[in-house]
């Protein structure tokens, strides 16, 4: 598909899950897409882990050595909330896309529904205006205790993708720390960088600024507002939380240029979508004393191999 259009209206999606409730994440997006496309959004994108949840300060009663009861209940709720792919669940969300008339971005747990279905990734899924699902990237580095919970994506979904005003791809929160992922991206022409999140911290709006800098290209990132309250009270788990303070995370989505700058946010201590207009043309500006893949590249010296195999589990052969 060829650019026809050079400005593009982004949203992005501030908004807590319906902690473990993976139909009424999926409701609540759906109203929120249709908010960002009646204000004239494009490009909506919504939060790491959306649906049905990213679950902070739970350790699913894991300690070193030991899993609790309670905790391996709790890790099977969340499970049996996450999202297939495809499923009635991504066929639903592509619904919202094509009525709302965008491209949407959205994170999601997808359950692997190939091999045991007994695993759980953190994922971005994206859909067209048509209401396709035309790709997905699994994050391929869970950071800390994620790795309890979640697995590792590989290379086979480093996506970037080409749309009518440009080419849209992303990173998954800490996943954006990893130089070589990002130069991955950046050799794929990535315009606007979509960086979905957990993250609330200031050196967070540092790393975006910077990757916008880096990747000459529009970084759109969006991080949840979430409050304890939120969370289902006969979660089996729910005395991990006695600690925590009542705001859990308090946001800090933003959107930044090619140059660095913040055009929109940062937005904290509620929930809100941004917006802003992107002019793609600012992309090619930025290029002209810095190209990170083109004329700042030194080949000569360094060299980056990206393996985009699929690594599946067991190969069956005949």
């Amino acid at each position: 598909m060829g650019k026809t259009q050079k400005l593009v209206n982004a949203a992005v999606v501030q908004a807590g899950s319906v902690i473990f409730d993976r139909q009424a994440c999926i409701d609540k997006a759906d109203a929120l897409i249709y908010k960002a496309a009646s204000q004239g959004a494009d490009l909506v994108l919504f939060p790491e882990a959306f649906i049905p949840a990213y679950p902070r300060g739970l350790s699913f009663g894991t300690i070193i050595g030991k899993r609790s009861p309670s905790g391996r209940a709790a890790w099977q709720r969340y499970l049996e909330n996450s999202v297939e792919v495809p499923s009635q669940s991504t066929d639903l969300l592509g619904k919202s896309a094509k009525e709302a008339g965008v491209y949407l971005a959205i994170g999601v747990i997808e359950r692997e529904n190939k091999y045991s279905n007994g695993t759980l990734f953190c994922t971005t899924l994206y859909f067209n205006p048509d209401g396709f699902l035309i790709g997905k990237h699994r994050k391929l580095k869970p950071t800390g205790s994620e790795r309890l919970v979640w697995g590792e994506g590989d290379g086979s979904t480093l996506t970037v993708l080409e749309t009518e005003f440009g080419k849209i791809g992303g990173l998954i929160c800490w996943e954006n720390y990893m130089p070589l992922a990002r130069m991955a991206l950046y050799s794929k022409g990535v315009e606007i960088y979509l960086a979905p999140t957990a993250d609330q911290r200031d050196s967070w709006i540092a790393t975006i600024r910077h990757i916008a800098c880096e990747g000459r290209c529009y970084v759109l990132s969006s991080n949840q507002y979430v409050v304890k309250s939120m969370y289902p009270q006969d979660l089996e788990i729910i005395d991990e939380l006695e600690n925590q303070p009542e705001v859990m995370c308090a946001g800090g989505s933003v959107i930044v240029s090619p140059f660095g700058e913040i055009i929109a946010g940062p937005l904290y201590n509620q929930e809100g979508i941004l917006f802003a207009e992107l002019d793609l043309a600012e992309v090619v500006r930025g290029k002209y004393d810095f190209d990170v893949v083109g004329h700042y590249s030194r080949p000569d010296v360094f060299e980056l191999i990206v393996d985009e195999r699929p690594k599946e589990p067991v190969s069956l052969k005949d």
